[in-house]
């Protein structure tokens, strides 16, 4: 079948079965002051992770012709991968980059061999950034590196190395272009330079998946696909999900990041359900507490740019990128470190330091990384935790950032006998442990043997037994009618026990086993135990019975939401009273027009909601960008401000009949999303139908 023709197929979406993102259930739950345990987390059991899992540390390397300035033009040194943009190069003045991108100190064998001596385990490099430019022969372009005087397929190169050394090759493809001349949206500033003509931005999708199935098909076997620069309103789920399913009719295997589709939430980089894509992508950050039931990695820089940046001296020090790397993986994500290559084809020195001192580390302590699970504990005063779990016998991992003066470190919470505990960097130095009351004191006498972070490896009997106050999982804490609560604890040999009137839990309190049913106002408290003795501090959270907001509205003449669509530029929602709508139109639910692409726009949706039954009701408003609702007149959710697609969730009791509704949203540039479900609460969240709306 001639390669377009596939594409049209994909494009139709019916040709192979959806593979949707594995996200944990989503849902308005709430828990207690404690947070669930990350260990009990149920990840995809499809063996295509199972490498990827285990490596938990990558090498990203964004290079191009954006090397060859360095950084800098016409005196501001700011600049790096974005620099055609962000310096608003003309076209022409950027294709002249073509001619002095010459590496001739290129080396593909010394780049991955940095790599591997780094305890990396894979590779993901710009095969083609938004500028446009490949970095491999492709019979689809010109703009690639065979037009450089360098004329050698650096991905060719590349990926023979990466495999020689034992490394997977993975491949970075910007969606984004700003040189195709079918890549649209352009930017206000290329009108004169660039102008949009006859641009077909589904002509430009058949170039995007021509050149994939090159990357795909002419270079072995691929272990991700990491794709970026879709966060443009032209690129659509549509495109997403046939761009997943032709990666994975290319390579089986092939693993595919979250942003081949329009859900990874911004810089968070987690969807919502219903999204493309195998893994999320935080990018410059670290979830604070993981992402748990979810695959996940987070993108970062050595300094603050990630293409070569010849002033940027600001690099993190060797200590900083491998307590990240421990804090990454306590929490079950992996850790994929940036280099900006010189034009030269040469790594800045800062970055061969960082490489090599982690790559000593990592001979000593790998094992702390590779095939761990994220730690079973919450939080730890002095460092982190990573797992390896098994029904037998566990190890544990323990992190030492802050190293004990006094030579005894204190872990919390630990229920599991301890086995045996050992120093990684220090073998032969004696550890005893002492165990009492939930707590494990680790005798490693004074002065850290490794000066960056310090491991001691700790052997307990079976599962881990973790002493935390117990989870309580409640879909409100307002109710109308009775509603169903449960209780959960970390471990299964530890019980929950509870009260409904505030006071202490004891071991003669009522015990958890099954649904607790709420029907009063009353302070549900919960607490831990094992073997009858109480192990952990309290749950409390107060559920309050209200009587319904009545019904305050009339039913409209026509049925759905006026729409007021205003223009401006905005970072928040504006004052609306004090604008005047370009449009009015009328809208069946809370939503925009279909493949919406308008950058500069706020609406503001207005009208009455019917409610069938009273009773209390969860609402979920996801939009990108800001977007808030009012029932009543009062403020429900809060979604303001500029980020990707997000979602807010909150639960208010309604009587029956009809009460005003308000939904405000505005973007500003890139994607744009705006939805509203709703549903009682325990139920099924759903689109709110037509007929339950109307307005004047």
């Amino acid at each position: 079948m001639p390669l377009s023709t596939t594409i049209s197929c994909l494009l139709a979406a019916g040709a192979l079965a959806a593979m949707p993102l594995t996200a944990a259930p989503a849902g308005a739950q709430v828990s207690s002051a404690q947070p669930e345990s990350r260990s009990g987390a149920q990840l995809s059991d499809d063996p295509r992770m199972d490498w990827w899992r285990d490596a938990r540390f990558g090498m990203f390397i964004h290079w191009g012709l954006y090397a060859v300035p360095a950084g800098e033009w016409d005196g501001t040194t700011t600049h790096a991968e974005w620099i055609r943009t962000t310096a608003q190069i003309p076209l022409e003045t950027y294709d002249g980059f073509v001619e002095q991108f010459n590496p001739v100190n290129f080396d593909a064998d010394a780049w991955a061999a940095m790599a591997a001596d780094a305890g990396m385990k894979y590779i993901v490099i710009t095969t083609k950034h938004h500028d446009g430019f490949a970095l491999y022969d492709s019979a689809f372009s010109d703009f690639d590196i065979m037009a450089t005087p360098f004329k050698r397929d650096i991905m060719a190169e590349l990926a023979e190395a990466t495999r020689a050394h034992g490394l997977e090759m993975c491949w970075y493809y910007s969606i984004m272009d700003w040189h195709h001349p079918d890549y649209l949206p352009r930017r206000g500033w290329e009108a004169a330079d660039r102008p949009e003509g006859d641009a077909d931005m589904d002509r430009y999708v058949m170039h995007l998946f021509a050149q994939v199935t090159e990357l795909l098909t002419k270079y072995g076997d691929i272990g991700v696909m990491w794709f970026d620069g879709e966060w443009e309103a032209t690129w659509n789920s549509s495109y997403g999900e046939a761009l997943y399913k032709l990666c994975r009719a290319l390579q089986p295997d092939v693993i595919v990041n979250n942003r081949v589709d329009k859900g990874r939430g911004g810089m968070a980089g987690i969807s919502d359900e219903g999204y493309f894509g195998d893994f999320g992508t935080p990018e410059q950050t670290i979830p604070a507490t993981g992402i748990p039931g979810v695959d996940w990695e987070t993108c970062m820089t050595m300094n603050g740019h990630w293409g070569y940046n010849a002033a940027d001296k600001d690099f993190k020090s060797t200590t900083d990128l491998l307590w990240k790397l421990g804090d990454i993986a306590s929490k079950g994500g992996n850790f994929l470190l940036n280099i900006g290559p010189k034009a030269d084809g040469s790594f800045p020195q800062e970055s061969i330091d960082r490489l090599r001192e982690i790559g000593d580390w990592m001979d000593v302590n790998g094992e702390a990384i590779y095939g761990t699970t994220a730690s079973p504990f919450d939080t730890l005063p002095w460092g982190r935790c990573t797992a390896k779990i098994g029904d037998e016998t566990s190890t544990l991992y323990l992190h030492v950032f802050d190293w004990p003066t006094s030579g005894v470190l204190r872990l919390d919470g630990l229920g599991s006998e301890t086995l045996s505990a050992t120093l990684l960097a220090d073998p032969g130095r004696a550890v005893g442990v002492e165990q009492h009351d939930g707590k494990a004191y680790f005798q490693v006498g004074t002065g850290a043997p490794d000066p960056h972070s310090s491991i001691i490896k700790v052997e307990i009997v079976g599962r881990p037994i973790v002493y935390r106050a117990p989870v309580v999982h409640t879909q409100s804490t307002i109710l109308v009618d009775p509603i169903e609560i449960t209780l959960s604890t970390s471990s299964p040999e530890l019980e929950a026990r509870y009260t409904l009137d505030g006071s202490e839990p004891d071991a003669s309190s009522t015990l958890a086993d099954g649904p607790i049913t709420i029907g009063e106002t009353c302070v549900l408290t919960a607490r831990t135990f094992h073997h009858g003795n109480a192990v952990s501090g309290t749950t409390r959270v107060n559920f309050e019975r209200v009587l319904p907001q009545p019904a305050t509205g009339a039913q409209g003449a026509h049925p759905g939401l006026r729409r007021e669509v205003f223009e401006g530029k905005w970072d928040a929602l504006p004052d609306f009273a004090n604008l005047t709508p370009v449009a009015t139109q009328q809208s069946d639910t809370v939503a925009l027009p279909e493949e919406y692409g308008k950058e500069y726009v706020a609406h503001r949706y207005t009208g009455q909601l019917r409610i069938e039954k009273a009773g209390a009701y969860t609402f979920a408003l996801t939009s990108d960008d800001g977007s808030i609702l009012r029932i009543n007149d009062e403020l429900l959710l809060d979604n303001d401000g500029l980020h990707g697609s997000e979602t807010v969730t909150g639960v208010v009791a309604l009587d029956a009949g009809w009460h005003p509704i308000t939904i405000e949203w505005f973007n500003k540039t890139g994607g744009a999303g705006l939805s509203l479900m709703m549903g009682p609460v325990g139920g099924e969240l759903k689109t709110i139908e037509n007929t339950a709306l109307s307005h004047d």
